[in-house]
């Protein structure tokens, strides 16, 4: 008798070279995230980042990440470089969202007493296929008390979007993540970096291997 396996996926965001996408892949990433924000020091350009997306190897996601963008802004990154997803990283109302889609991976900053609303809420927006909780000041590289998320997403099982973890994971704290979450997905950027921006080859392949091993734990029957 066959059994479904069940286990977490893994995107690495903010890849900005060919080698760090290699790496990223060889440690077993099944997403790779392209930043499409001009602020951030992990910018790439879309056409520099669809040269990339060439060269990957087949069955792996690529994700565009945008904030606040105007539609015409985010049409054109799209012309430039169409990924698998984008993942909406601001403000973005209901509206805004919906002109992007279909597959949007719509990012939420985690608060104890909004969750349960912005799980109900964007999981009744058709073009939300996954909803990325983040920590409460995104981009800090700190993480947050992942018990209550883990008893809102109990709450919704069955009901909300599929849950992609981030905010301050690393190599020494996603197995415990995975464990108390089971998110459908973690996402990691300055967690595995050297320096930032800069991501460290070693540290990406520590922290898939820490998913892994979770997930042995969790899923194992």
């Amino acid at each position: 008798m066959l059994c479904a396996v069940r286990r977490t996926r893994i995107k690495i965001c903010g890849v900005r070279d060919a080698a760090t996408a290699q790496a990223a892949v060889d440690a077993g990433a099944d997403a790779i995230g392209f930043v499409f924000e001009p602020t951030s020091s992990r910018y790439i350009n879309p056409s520099e980042a669809w040269r990339l997306l060439g060269r990957l190897p087949p069955f792996v996601t690529t994700i565009g990440v945008t904030r606040n963008a105007s539609l015409e802004r985010f049409v054109q990154i799209e012309r430039l470089c169409p990924t698998d997803f984008s993942q909406l990283h601001g403000d973005e109302d209901e509206e805004s969202v919906r002109a992007c889609g279909p597959r949007v991976i719509k990012v939420i900053a985690f608060n104890d007493e909004t969750i349960d609303a912005q799980l109900r809420r964007w999981s009744r927006v058709d073009e939300v296929d996954a909803i990325l909780v983040d920590a409460p000041t995104p981009g800090a590289g700190r993480a947050f008390p992942w018990e209550p998320l883990a008893a809102a997403h109990e709450r919704h099982a069955g009901g909300a979007k599929p849950i992609i973890l981030a905010g301050g994971l690393t190599p020494d704290n996603v197995e415990e993540a995975v464990r108390l979450v089971r998110p459908f997905a973690v996402d990691v950027s300055s967690g595995v970096e050297s320096s930032r921006g800069v991501k460290d080859h070693d540290l990406m392949r520590a922290f898939c291997e820490a998913v892994r091993t979770a997930d042995a734990a969790v899923y194992s029957t």
